[in-house]
């Protein structure tokens, strides 16, 4: 397992249990109480370090490169049978927008998600999970589709922004999200939203209005990226963490400023130290969130939607 900077303490104790280990197996000397040790020290190393992590390192966290991305979270929690639908009918198929119904807990679902790669072909056949107008226009397109049938939109956000290239600009990016954020609104199915990595201005409110928003444990939300703030604000990214301190883009300094509605614990050590049980735990929260929300009108649904946006932020009239 790849391990980060800050877990560097960690590295050190299990390779001390891998020498432990093969010292038992090669010698034939009982050592399963230093084993047990070491694997004890480890977990409370592992629980002082992550009880204690600074937004950057959270940031961090939320860019592991084992992290489990959106396609993993929906054929683990359709069970397979998730079919992926293509194209904006307008330009093209956007490979880092992906979209499509799926069943959750026997009902059937829309989901919407950036995607990302695992290896180097693969994230740039995703474009690092930034997508194109075409693919905020597709994935509107198919809320509209899930609108028609009456049909929940779950949308998992992990993108670390819109595409910022030229031809994006001239084939209208700004507009294609302001679309779906006008959009997304007056939606009369439930909507939730869940940030499960990287939540990164306007590429993920793109596909972040809805009744629920939702963040997994070790994930940001921002407007910006702390390296992007800190070349702009100090002309470096050497102030990358001064940056993620000051931008409270962590799920609690998000939950505390009223902006996302809960938050979805990790496994200790990540949602990449146990995928099966993360994806559990987002399963049965959307369960539950889904259960509540069908229980309201959709007139009711979209006033609150709209109330609950209104009353973010400080303003004067």
């Amino acid at each position: 397992m790849i391990l980060l900077d800050f877990e560097a303490p960690i590295g050190k104790l299990q390779e001390q249990l891998e020498k432990a280990k093969e010292i038992g197996e090669q010698s034939g000397v009982d050592v399963s109480q230093t084993i047990k040790d070491l694997e004890n020290k480890i977990d409370t190393t592992r629980k002082n370090i992550y009880s204690n992590l600074t937004p950057w390192q959270r940031v961090q966290v939320s860019r592991h490169p084992d992290r489990p991305y959106t396609l993993y979270y929906i054929n683990k929690m359709t069970d397979g049978d998730f079919i992926e639908l293509h194209g904006d009918r307008g330009v093209k198929d956007d490979k880092a927008m992906i979209g499509g119904f799926g069943s959750l807990n026997g009902e059937t679902v829309m989901f919407i998600g950036q995607q990302k790669g695992f290896d180097t072909k693969s994230r740039q056949y995703r474009n690092f999970g930034m997508a194109n107008p075409e693919g905020y226009r597709k994935a509107l397109r198919l809320m509209k589709l899930a609108e028609k049938f009456n049909k929940p939109i779950i949308t998992l956000i992990d993108t670390p922004g819109a595409y910022p290239g030229t031809e994006a600009e001239e084939r209208g990016q700004g507009e294609a999200i302001a679309r779906n954020i006008y959009e997304m609104f007056r939606l009369k199915v439930p909507v939730i939203c869940v940030i499960i990595g990287e939540g990164a201005s306007g590429g993920a409110i793109g596909i972040g209005v809805g009744d629920k928003v939702l963040m997994l444990e070790n994930t940001w939300y921002s407007v910006i990226s702390p390296e992007s703030c800190s070349s702009i604000l100090w002309r470096s990214w050497e102030y990358k963490e001064k940056a993620a301190e000051a931008l409270k883009l962590t799920s609690k300094d998000m939950l505390s400023n009223n902006l996302i509605d809960g938050i979805i614990e990790e496994p200790l050590g990540g949602a990449h130290v146990n995928p099966d049980e993360m994806y559990l735990r987002v399963k049965n929260r959307l369960i539950n969130e889904l259960k509540e929300l069908k229980k309201i009108s959709p007139e009711e649904r979209i006033k609150q939607r709209l109330e609950k946006y209104i009353k973010i932020g400080i303003y004067n009239e």
